[in-house]
Parts: C-alpha cells; sequence; structure tokens
C-alpha cells in the first residue's frame, strides 16, 4: 500500500543584519519561554529547568518551536525547541531563559546546537553563573556570526533559576521556608500532634509549592507528631511529588510511617549524625531510605553541612514545611531566601508552640515574602 506525506515548505531564511530588534516582542516571547521553563520546576533535577522558543521573523512572528529541559534534566530545553522547529529553525530568533550551555556532557554544548541549527539571533534572559558556562554560550554564539541579546526579563529569569543559582554560587538550594500561622500566632499544640490551621485554598497552595519544589525537608519531630505523606496531592499531580527530606540525628523514623512505607515510590533522604545507631540505620536502609550522615552542631544536625550535600546532589529549590525549631535554626542562621507565611483566623490557644514571628522574618535582608 502506498504511503502518503506532507511536505511543509521551509521559507527562505531572514538576512541576520535585516532583524529589526523589537523589545516589547522580545519581552512578550521571553515571558513564554519563563512560562514554559516553569512546568518542570523540580522535575529536572539535576540540572535547571530551561524553556525555549524559535520564532521566525517577519511582519507576523510565528513559534516554530518549543522546548522545556526534560524530566532527569536531559535533553536541554533548546535541543527540543531546535528539534521541534526541524529546519524552520534557520534564519530564527531562538528565546532561551538562560545562556546555553557551552560544556560537552552527555550531549553535546547548546550553544553548538544553535550554531549547527542556523539560527540568526538568539535572545537570554540572563548569563549562566557556572563557570563552565558564564558568558562562553554567548561568545560562541557571536563568534559564529549569530546576534545575541542578553538579560530580557533577567528579574523574573533569577527567580526561576533561584535554584540553580543558588547551588553554583552558594553550593546549596535556594531555601523556601513555609509557615502556617494561626490567629494567635500558632503553628500548632503542643503535645497533640497535627492540628488543622490551614483552609482548603492555602492547603492546595501547599501542594502546588511541593510540586514546584525539587525537594521538601522537615524535621523528626514533625515527622513523629504529625505522619505526613509530604506528596503532592492535587489530583493528577501526585507524579510531581518532591524528594522527601527528614533531619533525623538519631534515626528514629519509623518503618511504619507514611513517608517510610511509600520510600521505593517516593524517594526519602534521612539525614542522621555520625553516632546514629547502626541498627536503626540499616533498617531505614532496608526500607529503601536513602540515609546520609551530616555533622552535628550543638547537638543538632549541622545545616550548612547538610545543604551542601543536597547541593551536590543537585537539589535546586528545597522546600521546609516543618517545624518551628527547624524554622528557627535555618533563620538563625540566615539560610533562608524565600519565605512563605498563611494565615489563619483559627485559633489555638492552650499550648501554642510560637513560630518565628513574621516581623523577624520580615528583616532578614535577601529575603522574598
Amino acid at each position: 500500500m502506498a504511503s502518503s506525506f506532507r511536505c511543509q515548505a521551509v521559507p527562505t531564511p531572514p538576512d541576520p543584519s535585516r532583524i529589526v530588534v523589537d523589545p516589547e516582542r522580545d519581552r512578550r516571547f521571553m515571558a513564554a519561554a519563563l512560562s514554559l521553563g516553569w512546568r518542570n520546576q523540580g522535575r529536572a533535577v539535576p540540572n535547571p529547568s530551561v524553556g525555549a522558543i524559535i520564532v521566525r521573523e517577519g511582519e507576523m512572528p510565528v513559534v516554530v518551536g518549543r522546548g522545556l529541559t526534560a524530566p532527569g534534566g536531559r535533553p536541554h530545553g533548546e535541543a527540543l525547541a531546535l528539534l521541534d522547529a526541524g529546519e524552520a529553525a534557520r534564519g530564527a530568533t531562538a528565546y532561551v531563559t538562560l545562556e546555553p550551555c557551552a560544556h560537552h556532557g552527555r550531549a553535546g554544548p547548546c550553544c553548538e546546537a544553535l550554531v549547527q541549527a542556523g539560527v540568526a539571533r538568539v535572545v537570554t534572559a540572563m548569563e549562566d553563573p557556572d563557570h563552565r558556562v558564564a558568558g562562553k554560550g554567548h561568545a560562541h554564539l557571536r563568534a559564529h556570526g549569530i546576534a545575541v541579546t542578553v538579560g530580557v526579563m533577567e528579574a523574573e529569569a533569577r527567580r526561576a533559576h533561584a535554584g540553580h543559582i543558588a547551588r553554583i554560587l552558594h553550593r546549596r538550594p535556594h531555601l523556601v521556608l513555609k509557615l502556617a500561622v494561626s490567629a494567635d500566632g500558632a503553628i500548632g499544640r503542643t503535645g497533640d500532634g497535627q492540628v488543622s490551621i490551614s483552609g482548603p485554598e492555602s492547603l492546595a497552595y501547599a501542594h502546588a509549592m511541593r510540586a514546584e519544589s525539587d525537594a521538601i525537608l522537615i524535621g523528626i519531630g514533625t515527622a513523629l507528631a504529625d505522619d505526613p505523606r509530604l506528596t503532592c496531592r492535587l489530583p493528577g499531580m501526585e507524579s510531581r511529588s518532591p524528594i522527601r527530606v527528614v533531619v533525623d540525628p538519631d534515626a528514629r523514623l519509623p518503618l511504619s510511617s507514611q513517608i517510610a512505607r511509600t520510600a521505593q515510590t517516593f524517594p526519602v533522604i534521612c539525614f542522621v549524625a555520625p553516632d546514629a545507631p547502626d541498627d536503626r540505620v540499616r533498617a531505614l536502609r532496608d526500607a529503601f531510605v536513602d540515609v546520609r550522615v551530616a555533622n552535628r552542631r550543638g547537638g543538632r544536625i549541622d545545616f550548612d553541612d547538610l545543604l551542601v550535600q543536597l547541593g551536590t546532589i543537585g537539589i535546586g529549590r528545597l522546600m521546609v514545611e516543618g517545624g518551628a525549631r527547624i524554622a528557627r535554626g535555618l533563620v538563625e542562621r540566615d539560610l533562608v531566601d524565600e519565605f512563605h507565611l498563611v494565615t489563619s483566623p483559627v485559633i489555638i490557644a492552650r499550648a501554642g508552640l510560637p513560630p518565628l514571628p513574621a516581623s523577624t522574618l520580615a528583616k532578614r535582608p535577601g529575603i522574598s515574602r
């Protein structure tokens, strides 16, 4: 039986020197690339989720290719956008939320792929702080006659790629602290386990935050008191659940806990101290929990050590959801980068657990709210 196919005509590529730079058009397409890249926020570990859009220039610009970093970090957004565009990429403009990579890894550099595809212009939101790139990608493009514009919607890109920036510059994840606080300034009730403070809207918001995070962290006190699952339970989004991280110096996480029982399906990292009981550590590892050792500082797990270890394995955006002791320790060490405070009309009253005052967090330099 004869096969049939459609042949799509590819327009003649425009002369790069005749491309008209329209700042407002650049801004709009970069906004679309940022929105596209955000879709895999929390899924692209160990790489940032980069959005890329290929646009055929002309009186009426046409999007011919779209791509975003795939789950697991490969392929990169630029490679997928070029694949989507095919021959239509020749003479087109590429909008990319981060400088195209310039180093050889499991695949060739994206800056070389853009050159080989014959794009006429590349617009990026920001330079990549990674020393393996750091301007080299832009320089490679310019050296091959490609027009380059850098810094379109840079502030927005820095927020989108905050995890990548923190890993590269500070060797740790971008730390997002989320607290739900009652009307009388408490986050729970001593000895009563989990107390409902948040409403349905704020719970959905928290689960959306989980879906956008590489990992979520709690202390062993919260794990014992609340027995949380820490997955994303928005409809159809359980696969977007982050890596669960438990700060557990003495390896007390029960094997019967929801976190331990689901470790085969949703990864769990448990940070224990060097002197944690060997039998408990073995039992957790037998339950498929990834047990890692972090130093003690003042009787507690050293957050600096813990965060560096998470950064090393590719965790860029780390959400902290409980509890008060963990929150206070992170704030006191100036480790919180982003703060989400959910307030509620609920009154806890008896034996309420006070969080760090919101005013204290608001005054910390560099914290976004």
